[in-house]
């Protein structure tokens, strides 16, 4: 049996899983989303979020951007505590491992983001903070 997983309380991200889930992992045309399951890095809980995504390679490429906010998204602090995931794109669900771009892999990486989504450009200018880029790889 698999431990239930809780997923996010906000509510635009809550619309978007279910979206998600109706659409077979189509929810916006013309977009890469996925969705993200972390372990919550104080409560221990799984905790399933919906990314938008960029691919390099076999790696998926997500943006803690938390919208431009001077925080990291809850997401983001929970790869962080602890790397492994799981990832759902489309209807396949499997392992994978999260980890910081480095500065060259960012450096590399941000103008293929900022093509696919425009508005991650705005995210950073409306920030001090530096917005990490997150490369998953595939496990399992």
């Amino acid at each position: 049996m698999t431990a239930p997983v809780t997923d996010s309380t906000n509510p635009w991200v809550a619309e978007h899983i279910r979206r998600f889930e109706e659409t077979a992992g189509r929810p916006r045309p013309g977009f890469s989303d996925l969705l993200l399951t972390t372990r919550g890095r104080r409560s221990g809980l799984l905790r399933r979020t919906a990314l938008a995504f960029v691919r390099d390679g076999n790696t998926y490429v997500l943006t803690a951007s938390n919208a431009g906010a001077d925080r990291h998204p809850a997401w983001y602090l929970n790869l962080a505590a602890d790397p492994a995931v799981t990832l759902q794109v489309g209807a396949e669900t499997f392992p994978a491992t999260a980890r910081r771009a480095t500065p060259a892999e960012a450096e590399r990486l941000w103008p293929v983001v900022v093509a696919a989504m425009p508005s991650y450009a705005g995210y950073r200018e409306a920030t001090a903070r530096e917005i990490p880029l997150v490369l998953v790889t595939r496990t399992g």
